[in-house]
């Protein structure tokens, strides 16, 4: 086994994937490792089609090493701890690995553990989330059969992947009670930790037309902190009129919990994160990807501390300014390339209907398609359904797109 690589990539994910094809297109002789534990590698943006009964699970799973890029080493292995000075990491197995520049794309961690009661109730109690491999089918077959009742949709005040999620799988709950003739009888709520339904106004001028239109009720500053499962009952934490911390309790038939999200609890104590940040970011420069200390270290994806909506999207244009810059160094160079702050949210409103939010660092649209985004389509349905699935394991793995 080797010990040394060109380029270390933490990360077998979208990004860590992404970032290797690139570089190698670029330049095929570069010793490439990527270090990842995972045997499976998943799609997870279809996660919460799964979730509405519209996208079949198995489609959304591949075997890890048939991702792995032609000529980079997959180390089956995870990271325990980082020593940057020395330009070397130490894994789980106890294997210390060296090398000259480091790529950290590690994703996102979930953190369930932060709601009582909300791990041991996932998948039974009318609990799910459309967070894991394993939970999303089960959101379907709640919904399914709930009937007429109270439906709970959660969103926490950190940063998480695919900041719409939370929301989309509520429109389509929503659509499906409607189609189903429950609505009326039903009531949907959602809860968030959040103070609006989205940050960008276009888009959130939209939204709230799609609110209204389900007749869904909106909990701002609320965030869910407990689950009693056997009672159906959920605990949220929100501020009074007096600024004070108050528990307020609502009971349901269906909940879908988002977790708080975090950098891996393996960033977080390293000299990589962001000092005294309790989420523990990859602390990056904004705009060219690389790291504000360690400046043969490049961090790409949902855990760097980029302030933009951690999406798949995001990577897809994270990637090729982070393989410039890093190609740049490696020839003498300074970094020049710069990200935009780039981020997508295809904000499913419906079956058969997507709105297709696209924008940047300022949260100010910046659209690819020549109409307005603002307005929901059937065809960027198709694209979430079809297109998109199709491009990330055929060319954004790959490295063309």
């Amino acid at each position: 086994m080797k010990t040394h690589y060109q380029i270390l990539i933490v990360g077998g994910g979208n990004a860590g994937i992404s970032v290797a094809a690139q570089l190698l297109r670029k330049k095929g002789d570069l010793m490439i490792g990527i270090i990842d534990p995972s045997e499976k590698h998943y799609y997870q943006p279809a996660w919460t089609l799964v979730g509405g009964g519209v996208f079949d699970i198995n489609k959304t799973v591949r075997k890890e090493q048939d991702v792995i890029p032609e000529h980079a080493d997959w180390i089956k292995d995870a990271v325990m701890e980082f020593q940057p000075e020395n330009n070397s990491l130490t894994c789980a197995s106890g294997a210390k690995l060296t090398y000259d520049y480091l790529v950290v794309a590690p994703g996102i961690q979930l953190d369930w553990h932060k709601i009582k009661g909300l791990k041991e109730n996932l998948g039974k109690n009318g609990v799910c989330s459309n967070y894991t491999f394993e939970t999303a089918p089960y959101t379907f077959k709640t919904l399914e059969k709930m009937g007429a009742g109270k439906a709970i949709f959660t969103a926490p005040s950190t940063p998480i992947k695919c900041g719409g999620a939370p929301q989309k799988i509520m429109y389509l709950a929503a659509d499906f009670l409607r189609k189903h003739g429950l609505l009326k009888q039903s009531e949907v709520h959602f809860y968030s930790g959040g103070s609006i339904i989205f940050g960008v106004k276009k888009y959130a001028e939209a939204l709230n037309k799609v609110v209204a239109r389900y007749g869904i009720a909106t909990h701002f500053g609320h965030n869910l902190v407990e689950i009693d499962g056997d009672k159906k009952i959920a605990y949220f934490e929100t501020k009074n009129g007096n600024d004070e911390v108050v528990r307020v309790a609502q009971e349901f038939d269906m909940i879908h919990a988002t977790p708080p999200q975090s950098a891996p609890d393996f960033i977080k104590k390293s000299p990589l994160a962001v000092k005294d940040n309790p989420l523990g970011w990859v602390d990056l420069n904004k705009d060219t990807l690389q790291h504000n200390q360690f400046k043969n270290i490049f961090g790409c994806g949902d855990a760097g501390s980029t302030p933009n909506s951690k999406t798949g999207a995001a990577i897809r244009k994270q990637a090729p300014v982070l393989v410039k810059n890093l190609l740049a160094l490696m020839n003498g160079k300074q970094p020049a390339e710069k990200y935009n702050g780039y981020g997508s949210c295809p904000l499913v409103t419906g079956y058969g209907k997507l709105i297709l939010a696209e924008f940047d660092y300022n949260n100010e649209p910046l659209e690819t398609f020549p109409f307005d985004q603002g307005k929901e389509r059937y065809s960027m349905w198709l694209l979430k359904t079809k297109v998109l699935p199709w491009l990330y394991w055929n060319k954004i793995l790959k490295g063309t797109a």
